[in-house]
């Protein structure tokens, strides 16, 4: 599902949400964990180390995929010997079950690590905390929302796959413009969700340039398939020669295994953020710290690499992170969601 799909389970949520909040919230007002999730102190370290292991373990809610989740918190425990008690879900039931916790005031996760959206709706449910790490300096100015109440680990791009026994390399443009071009047709797919990406490329454009390059590409009337994964799978068959909308990390992985697929990074890319977030009334807060840091750190982020998610960290280049890229900005998505819902049907799905 979209994150644009997903607000309109989140609206019912917040619904229910909001008549209990006023109670909920009398037990998070004072922030508990503020002074050890941003403390700088030269021991800060040893500090956070120590006292991580007196809590003895940290709760995770994630919805990253168990075959890259489980090696981490593996990695995490090998390292400091804390145990991580792990429950992962699709990303909007993390949200659920993390909002309907609170209202019970039973605060028992530490650390959320899913989509930025729902980060950012547990972030305006004041579920969430600003913190500190060293590693923060190691991100892009993309990564980090304003508020700081989390911030980007990993990251998706949406690139250009093609199937390497249909089109040449050299024949795909150098920016999304050329796909409307009418040589094109019959030759395109998009994934039939892919509102963000409509909504940040026209905002990177502007209104006028977006808005006349959406138009054309719809004249066009490309192969629309619901799922990315399943788009990949189009293109690695030959089903759909060019795959507009595919995640790099999937043709990447469909590449190394043989498949006849490549993908090339066309302007502009965008990134769709995966985060993290220490919670405010975290009950392990020094161990939820400690495993941010590791996601953050050289590292953490290297380990995501390694399994072919895209880290984030600038201190870790691999060709799935090296070009110029503008970021969705969950926020945004969040609050215009349904303009560009629209936009999309209309131009997309003819509804």
């Amino acid at each position: 599902m979209s994150w644009l799909g997903e607000c309109k389970i989140w609206s019912r949520v917040a619904v229910m949400a909001a008549l209990a909040w006023a109670t909920a919230a009398g037990a998070q007002s004072g922030a508990p964990n503020e002074a050890i999730y941003m403390y700088r102190g030269d021991d800060r370290v040893a500090r956070l180390v120590d006292k991580a292991k007196e809590e003895g373990k940290l709760v995770l809610y994630t919805s990253l995929a168990t075959t890259e989740s489980i090696p981490l918190t593996q990695a995490f425990e090998k390292k400091y010997g804390i145990k991580v008690e792990m429950w992962r879900a699709v990303s909007e039931k993390v949200v659920q079950r993390t909002v309907a916790e609170a209202q019970g005031k039973r605060f028992a996760v530490d650390v959320i690590e899913t989509n930025g959206p729902e980060l950012e709706m547990l972030t305006r449910e004041k579920l969430l905390s600003e913190f500190y790490s060293p590693y923060l300096a190691d991100l892009p100015a993309s990564a980090l929302p304003a508020h700081r109440q989390w911030v980007s680990d990993r990251v998706n791009f949406f690139v250009v796959a093609y199937n390497t026994t249909k089109v040449r390399r050299d024949e795909l443009p150098r920016t999304y413009e050329g796909f409307a071009d009418p040589k094109w047709k019959g030759r395109i797919g998009i994934e039939a969700t892919d509102h963000e990406w409509l909504a940040t490329v026209v905002k990177h454009w502007g209104k006028d340039k977006g808005m006349a390059f959406f138009r054309r590409l719809a004249d066009l009337k490309p192969d629309v398939r619901k799922g990315h994964t399943l788009l990949s799978e189009l293109v690695a068959a030959g089903e759909v020669p060019v795959g507009l909308t595919v995640y790099n990390t999937y043709a990447e992985s469909m590449k190394r295994r043989g498949g006849p697929v490549d993908w090339v990074p066309v302007e502009p890319v965008v990134g769709r953020p995966q985060g993290v977030a220490v919670a405010r009334n975290a009950p392990h807060p020094h161990a939820a710290l400690l495993f941010a840091d590791f996601l953050l750190s050289p590292e953490g982020q290297e380990l995501f690499s390694s399994m072919g998610r895209v880290p984030v960290s600038r201190k870790v280049k691999t060709e799935l992170n090296d070009f110029t890229y503008t970021m969705v900005d969950p926020a945004t998505v969040l609050d215009e969601a349904q303009v560009w819902e629209k936009t999309w049907n209309e131009l997309f799905l003819g509804q």
